[in-house]
């Protein structure tokens, strides 16, 4: 099974890979970026497609933003120029079940 690298892409020619989530190669916990580029028969490569997965703790809470539109509606992460978006912290969870829960969001426009 491959190994997660940072910025060393992960090569083959099945759909699917396997990202472990234990032993010497898990990821640790936190916020992880992945980029997939896909390549043609020709050799062209198309653009990035990226995701992010969250790896959560189970004793503190762990948060997750969202962008949602003026219906309520989650998106992509893209609006236009004077476009009103909401952001959502909903999805964030304390784990374990019996958690105290969040009582708190923080949200900060984080500049460069």
């Amino acid at each position: 099974m491959p190994v997660f690298k940072p910025n060393e892409p992960v090569v083959q020619k099945e759909t699917d890979v396997l990202v472990e989530s234990s032993g010497d190669g898990a990821l640790p916990i936190g916020r992880h970026r992945f980029r997939l580029v896909v390549v043609d028969e020709a050799g062209n490569a198309s653009a990035p497609a990226f995701l992010e997965v969250i790896v959560q703790d189970d004793q503190a809470p762990t948060a997750v933003l969202d962008i949602r539109n003026a219906d309520g509606v989650r998106i992509e992460p893209v609006v236009g120029f004077g476009s009103n978006f909401i952001l959502s912290g909903a999805r964030s969870t304390d784990l374990p079940a019996g958690g105290s829960g969040v009582v708190e969001y923080r949200f900060t426009l984080v500049e460069g």
